[in-house]
């Protein structure tokens, strides 16, 4: 049986964070996505056993920029994005927007 004072994640966000749309709400899910790119980045260079060393070198950045982006994926353009996973990491980046 289903305790009726738990509630969902979803909830949670929505009473604390406000509902979808307003501007904390937003950058709450904002941030989550940055974090997300971090660790999706981490993850990819793990697999292909580099370092944050070597992952640095191959696109002309320091190991401590590399650190910032797996732990907090915010700050990060573009540009650098598709550098890491595209001569980096050998990958290939896709991005969808909703609307």
């Amino acid at each position: 049986m289903k305790n009726p004072n738990t509630k969902s994640w979803k909830q949670i966000k929505d009473t604390v964070y406000g509902k979808k749309g307003t501007n904390r709400r937003d950058s709450l899910d904002r941030e989550v996505e940055s974090f997300k790119i971090g660790l999706l980045l981490r993850k990819a260079r793990e697999e292909r056993k580099l370092t944050q060393e070597q992952l640095a070198g191959l696109v002309d950045k320091k190991r401590t920029y590399i650190s910032r982006i797996e732990n907090d994926g915010s700050n990060l353009t573009l540009k650098t994005l598709f550098e890491i996973v595209e001569k980096g990491l050998g990958g290939k980046v896709n991005i969808s927007i909703e609307i």
